[in-house]
């Protein structure tokens, strides 16, 4: 018996979120918007949308012993999450630097700070926590190395998924645990290299051919794609008037690795995940933008 629906292990980040009319080109100054605040990462975002969902859910991460640190853990327990697996100290809490436009496109540099920190002899120490869940979700936004871990301490019946952003080259063995791996346009080329393919079709098949068990493409106001030994299917996007995209493919991600856990097919699933993210990107910042099961319902 699991006792987890979901283990998110990742990043958690401030995010310091300024609007912008449109983004500076290089040497060039443009004015913005009040300076918002947020709790963001890519890791700590998943695990408040799962449990807003619904979703038993614990987060592995690490913050610094700081104010930024202290929100971010403020608000994974006000969302219902676990956070006996967040590790604190050894660096200052990471920092994302967000531009928002009119149009609700974002724009983010992160300076990872303790996410830098979280390591495979952490992953190591919670090997309960990775034994006690049904589906584990990480990013890039920690070391390689720790994600590998993360694979290796993987119990027979977890199923592991994995957005691979920010993008880079996967291991053999990463890339083989994946059901799925989920990728937008750019994370799909950077892991496909030079032949990447023109189409979303042709992306999932190649994605397909490194190894892992299943794909989803994203594919914005175009729905998403998504891929396993069975075939390929579309999955609609549900139109919405975007204010913030900021953390909506977390949210999707989110909610896809929770009803997969559950059992629903992938494409269920990932039907699920758009109609979440619609909700999010009608909101402003990332965590707070996500919805709760009786808010998706009503879409």
């Amino acid at each position: 018996m699991f006792e987890y629906d979901l283990l998110v292990v990742g990043s958690a980040n401030a995010d310091l979120v300024v609007g912008v009319e449109r983004r500076p080109g290089a040497g060039e100054t443009v004015l913005g918007s009040d300076l918002a605040l947020h709790p963001g990462g890519k890791g700590a975002n998943q695990a408040v949308a799962a449990a807003r969902l619904g979703a038993r859910t614990a987060l592995l991460a690490r913050v610094g012993d700081d104010a930024h640190g202290r929100l971010l853990l403020d608000s994974q327990r006000a969302a219902g999450v676990d956070t006996a697996g967040v590790l604190v100290g050894g660096a200052p809490t990471g920092v994302a630097l967000i531009t928002v436009d009119p149009s609700g496109d974002n724009s983010i540099v992160v300076s990872p700070g303790a996410n830098g920190r979280l390591t495979p002899d952490d992953i190591r120490e919670a090997a309960a926590l990775l034994t006690a869940s049904k589906v584990v979700s990480t990013q890039l936004e920690i070391p390689l190395e720790t994600v590998e871990e993360v694979v290796r301490g993987l119990r027979p019946g977890t199923r592991f998924v994995l957005n691979p952003s920010p993008p880079q080259e996967l291991p053999a063995a990463v890339l083989a645990a994946c059901d799925p791996l989920i990728v937008n346009e750019h994370e799909a080329r950077v892991v496909l290299g030079a032949d990447a393919g023109a189409t979303p079709e042709e992306w999932a098949g190649a994605l397909l051919a490194l190894g892992p068990r299943s794909v989803v493409v994203t594919l914005g106001e175009e729905g998403a794609l998504v891929a396993d030994a069975s075939g390929t299917a579309r999955v609609p996007a549900v139109p919405v008037e975007a204010v913030d995209t900021t953390g909506a493919g977390d949210s999707f991600t989110a909610a896809l690795a929770w009803r997969l856990g559950a059992g629903e097919s992938l494409a269920d699933s990932a039907a699920y995940a758009a109609r979440v993210g619609a909700v999010a990107v009608t909101r402003q910042g990332a965590q707070a933008s996500f919805p709760t099961a009786e808010e998706v319902a009503a879409v």
